[in-house]
Parts: C-alpha cells; sequence; structure tokens
C-alpha cells in the first residue's frame, strides 16, 4: 500500500470538497462519499493479505477455524460500520451514523453467537 498515494487522495478529495461546497453545496457530499469509498476499496485490497496470513496463523494454532472466522467477519463489520458512519456524520446526519454504530454493535455480537455457545458448552462440561 502506498501511503502516500492514498494519503493524498484523501486531501485532493477534501479539497474539491471544500471548493465544491463554495460554489455547488449539494454535489459536495457526492465528492466526499466518492472519496471515501474508493479509500476504503484501497485500503481493504491493501489489508487483505495480512487478513489472509492472521487467518491462516489461527488456523493453525487453533483447531476449530469458526473462531478465526469470526475474528476477521468481527473486523470487517467494524471498519465497514465506522466509514458509513464516518460518511453520514461528515453529511451532517449524526442521527442516522448513531443507528448505523448502533447496529454494527448488533451485528457484531450475531457473529459472536456461536463463540458464546461453544464457551457455555465449555461452562457446562465443567460444572458436571
Amino acid at each position: 500500500m502506498n501511503i502516500i498515494a492514498f494519503v493524498g487522495a484523501g486531501i485532493i478529495g477534501a479539497v474539491l470538497s471544500s471548493v465544491l461546497k463554495q460554489y455547488k453545496p449539494e454535489f459536495s457530499i457526492y465528492i466526499t462519499l466518492i472519496t471515501g469509498m474508493l479509500m476504503l476499496g484501497a485500503a481493504v485490497s491493501a489489508v487483505k493479505p495480512v487478513i489472509e496470513t492472521v487467518s491462516g496463523y489461527l488456523e493453525t494454532a487453533v483447531p476449530d477455524s469458526s473462531y478465526a472466522e469470526v475474528l476477521v467477519k468481527s473486523l470487517a463489520v467494524c471498519y465497514i460500520t465506522q466509514m458509513a458512519s464516518d460518511s453520514c456524520s461528515d453529511a451532517g446526519e449524526k442521527s442516522i451514523a448513531s443507528k448505523i454504530e448502533l447496529a454494527g454493535k448488533f451485528a457484531i455480537v450475531i457473529l459472536a453467537l456461536p463463540v458464546f455457545s461453544r464457551l457455555m458448552e465449555v461452562i457446562k462440561q465443567l460444572l458436571q
């Protein structure tokens, strides 16, 4: 990942949005959203090898690879939720942003339910 290009694209997007806000404020948000989506796509594609490597390590270390799957999916939910929430906040929709964050938290709990179920089974076995 070329951080200079990544930061440069962010700065260019911010400047374009600021300039456009003076003349056509209704189009400024589109520049912000497009820049954010492009940067998210670039970041995700750059991080993909890291995720694959960590997943491989977790599969080797833990016999049940479902834990690694839950971890990777939870991280993805966190990043996507944060990006969407920040975009809504930038657009002035703070209430929608907070709802997106709440939905992200619920999604992580739902993803973790199988881990909690397995934990409860282990606790029941230990208590018997």
